[in-house]
């Protein structure tokens, strides 16, 4: 599932494509026809994403919400679109872009109500301006949950996955399994900077790299990291493999259905 830093790049790249202009949507595989008649003909005002969930939102009131989940897909291209092909929920067009979507959890046409109901519902965001980190320790610094659950609950924080998160608990030096309630407030404003600092470098590089200059190949005389998702991270997908800073190996787990990657020496319990 994207993390929020991809979320917000695609926000970023649809009001470039976009915003300011009508757009006719269209729904060839019919799922979507009822919400994309109702968006076509309308302009474009603005996009935002608010952790995992994209806003389109639209004159009149309308706001397009999609949450790609774990198989949803957007692709844009300039010109008119080629035909359709597989199963293409949404397909946005001007009369400079298109843009097609396919595979989301969710794509479903808000009114400003349900807008608020759903940021409402949400953590603060570390990408947005608006985010009140305040809001979210008041809720770890009660909970007896282990940590690396509670920032994967996007009612507690929104936008981080399981990358953002073993990997920012790593370079704090806490493990996966803390209580919530022992994550002091110092210890809290350092993490919480340090997810500001990673998912922003995130949106601007699309690719997430977590590892501190002194660890990076170059300087350590190591291989580069070969993965699907790219990056140079310490933990994340890397169990049985030396850990980058003390040399012990890398851990693997499960909390809650979802693997945890940690290294016991430099995130002891």
């Amino acid at each position: 599932m994207p993390e929020g830093h991809t979320i917000h790049r695609l926000a970023a790249r649809h009001a470039a494509l976009f915003a300011g202009d009508k757009v006719h949507a269209s729904s060839p595989q019919g799922r979507f026809a009822e919400g994309a008649a109702r968006l076509s003909g309308t302009v474009l005002e603005s996009t935002e994403a608010y952790g995992k969930h994209l806003l389109h939102h639209h004159a009149g009131e309308l706001t397009l919400h999609v949450h790609l989940g774990l198989y949803g897909k957007i692709t844009d291209g300039e010109g008119e679109p080629s035909e359709p092909v597989g199963q293409v929920r949404l397909r946005l067009t001007s009369d400079r872009h298109w843009l097609d979507l396919r595979g989301p959890t969710a794509c479903e046409v808000l009114t400003p109500p349900e807008v608020a109901a759903l940021r409402a519902r949400l953590g603060p965001d570390p990408l947005r301006a608006d985010a009140d980190p305040e809001r979210a320790y008041a809720r770890i610094s009660r909970s007896p949950t282990p940590l690396a659950a509670l920032l994967l609950d996007q009612s507690v924080v929104a936008g981080t996955g399981l990358i953002f998160v073993t990997e920012a608990l790593f370079r704090a030096g806490l493990p996966p399994t803390l209580p919530g309630k022992r994550l002091g407030r110092d210890g809290w404003e350092r993490l919480w900077a340090d997810l500001v600092a990673l998912m922003s470098q995130a949106v601007e590089r699309g690719r997430i790299d977590t590892v501190r200059d002194e660890h990076l190949p170059e300087v350590m005389g190591r291989a580069p990291r070969v993965d699907r998702h790219g990056g140079e991270v310490y933990v994340y997908r890397r169990p049985g493999d030396p850990c980058h800073v003390c040399g012990a190996q890398v851990r693997r787990g499960e909390l809650a259905g979802r693997n945890l990657y940690w290294c016991a020496t430099c995130q002891p319990a």
